[in-house]
């Protein structure tokens, strides 16, 4: 096979940070039974450790989610080495380009469409609506009148989404009529959608769907506050479930989920509600590994590496087979820097000591200067991951850090 892979992750080796550790390509793809070529950015360039002597081709971009670039990338690598057999993008930002150039090109792989099943909050909806499903009251935003009709009808607090955006960017919660008419006014209507507010718990499941869109594994966890939340400021974190007949309803709620998008030969990432009267509804879902510190806690727990079973899947191999399932919890936390300005850190405390659940955490050094926003992988004021049996203390030493974290900055 042909396979091209498109990274914009790097790799750190300075015994601190821990970020895309698991994406080992070198390792998981065979890069001597296969041809390989790569096409990277500036940090994706830092995350290809292959042998060079063992590498087809490698193309270097300024942005491998500039879908003519990252067409022309791969063009030139098909002229240089033949015809393309897989696109690999592992990125939730790149899964939709990768399937248009996939199309443009004529390279087997999951198209637009496919992709939008776990790309298109719309269309992901509609499906699971279809099949019975329940999932939030929602609409695409077609124009300003219809939208507001949908608000009339709907009732407020609502929420306005992008229609392929991730980690909650863009998403706004309007809570009148007001608050939605300043809204309309400052997005591109033809990008979002507009749902109901749902009330209850939120919770996420990460894990692999097989050839025949079955669930061999999957782990259920209950967020620490919520995603949008963390981008106004607030901690984020989860909890993974022990054995429950609450865990047990999310399970099958996402085997139906898992099956009725026909996801297949991919690792997902799950969203759910469950709401005061114990009903689970459906919130969005995506066909990629979970963010923030859910691949490597779910790899410390379980021995699974969701990175590894889609890398050897898309170059040939059968789905790996699953460690036998441990009921174990674990949880990891991040206290998010701030969002509209940059800060220079003058004390950020190690929290071991007053809460010994903790297994990694990743803190700023004194006089490092932390930029405004970032992902869930930036170096915010403090990450950390904890392990423990009982989901109890896991959350409750959650909980500790969120109320002691010692962390003091300069505002700049």
């Amino acid at each position: 096979m042909h396979i091209v892979i498109v990274n914009r992750w790097p790799r750190f080796f300075d015994g601190v940070r821990w970020d895309n550790e698991l994406t080992r390509y070198e390792e998981y793809v065979d890069h001597e039974a296969n041809r390989v070529s790569y096409v990277v950015d500036g940090p994706g360039a830092e995350g290809v450790l292959a042998d060079p002597a063992k590498i087809a081709h490698l193309v270097r971009v300024a942005d491998v989610n500039d879908v003519a670039a990252l067409r022309a990338a791969v063009r030139e690598i098909t002229v240089r080495v033949g015809p393309v057999d897989e696109l690999i993008a592992l990125s939730e930002f790149t899964l939709e380009i990768a399937a248009k150039v996939r199309e443009d090109l004529a390279i087997p792989g999951p198209t637009v469409d496919e992709v939008a099943v776990y790309r298109d909050k719309v269309r992901m909806k509609q499906v699971l609506e279809k099949a019975g499903i329940r999932v939030p009251r929602f609409a695409a935003c077609v124009s300003a009148e219809q939208v507001r009709s949908f608000a009339d009808s709907c009732s407020y607090p609502l929420i306005l989404k992008p229609l392929a955006a991730a980690a909650s960017i863009g998403v706004r919660r309007v809570d009148d009529a007001a608050a939605l008419d300043a809204a309309l006014s400052s997005i591109v209507l033809a990008d979002y959608e507009i749902e109901e507010f749902v009330t209850g718990e939120i919770y996420h499941v990460d894990g692999f769907a097989d050839d025949a869109a079955h669930v061999p594994f999957q782990a259920v966890s209950r967020y620490i506050n919520d995603c949008l939340s963390f981008t106004q400021g607030a901690p984020l974190g989860s909890v993974l479930l022990n054995p429950s007949p609450r865990r047990a309803l999310i399970e099958e709620f996402s085997r139906q989920i898992v099956s009725a998008l026909d996801l297949r030969r991919l690792p997902f990432h799950l969203e759910v509600f469950v709401t005061p009267a114990g009903e689970p509804v459906f919130l969005e879902i995506g066909g990629r590994v979970g963010g923030a510190e859910v691949p490597h806690l779910l790899y410390r727990v379980f021995g699974v590496n969701l990175y590894e079973m889609f890398l050897r899947v898309l170059s040939g191999e059968p789905v790996p087979a699953v460690p036998e399932h441990v009921d174990s919890s674990g949880g990891w936390l991040i206290m998010p820097k701030s969002a509209e300005r940059a800060e220079r850190v003058v004390r950020a405390a190690s929290m071991r000591e007053l809460v010994p659940a903790v297994w990694r955490e990743l803190l700023p050094e004194p006089g490092h200067v932390l930029a405004p926003g970032g992902a869930y992988d930036a170096l915010h004021r403090g990450r950390f991951i904890l392990l423990h049996e009982d989901e109890r203390v896991v959350e409750a030493g959650i909980r500790k850090i969120i109320e002691n974290f010692d962390f003091e900055a300069e505002s700049l």
